[in-house]
């Protein structure tokens, strides 16, 4: 699977965002799909994820309540909205894959991602 995330963009603090990631490939369905971010001079680290099947989510503690994934498996899309926007959210942010896991909560572990986008620049101002 080929991802490609775009949405980025530069906001004020308090703002909001919409990343999408697109898919190409025949089985999308059947990838868990995470979003991570890297911030300069930082790891990247985990945001949130969605399985497969879209029934389980797992976030990172520091968006919970702010940002939330859905996707859409017949477009071979996946959304990232986030709200509430903090000067911490810059960062750039990126989608990744892995396969299956339809029944679990998505791994937080970026290593497990095989297949990941080219990032989106978020910069969120004071």
């Amino acid at each position: 699977v080929q991802l490609q995330a775009s949405g980025g963009g530069l906001v004020q603090a308090g703002g909001s965002l919409r990343l999408s990631c697109a898919a190409s490939g025949r089985t999308f369905s059947g990838y868990t799909i995470g979003w991570f971010r890297q911030a300069p001079g930082q790891e990247r680290e985990f945001v949130i994820g969605i399985s497969y099947s879209g029934d389980y989510t797992s976030y990172a503690d520091s968006v919970k309540d702010r940002f939330t994934i859905s996707r859409d498996n017949a477009k071979k899309m996946v959304f990232l909205q986030m709200n509430s926007l903090t000067p911490e959210d810059t960062a750039v942010y990126y989608c990744a894959a892995y396969w299956g896991g339809g029944g679990y909560y998505p791994t937080r572990n970026p290593r497990e991602y095989n297949y990941w986008g080219q990032g989106t620049q978020v910069t969120v101002s004071s």
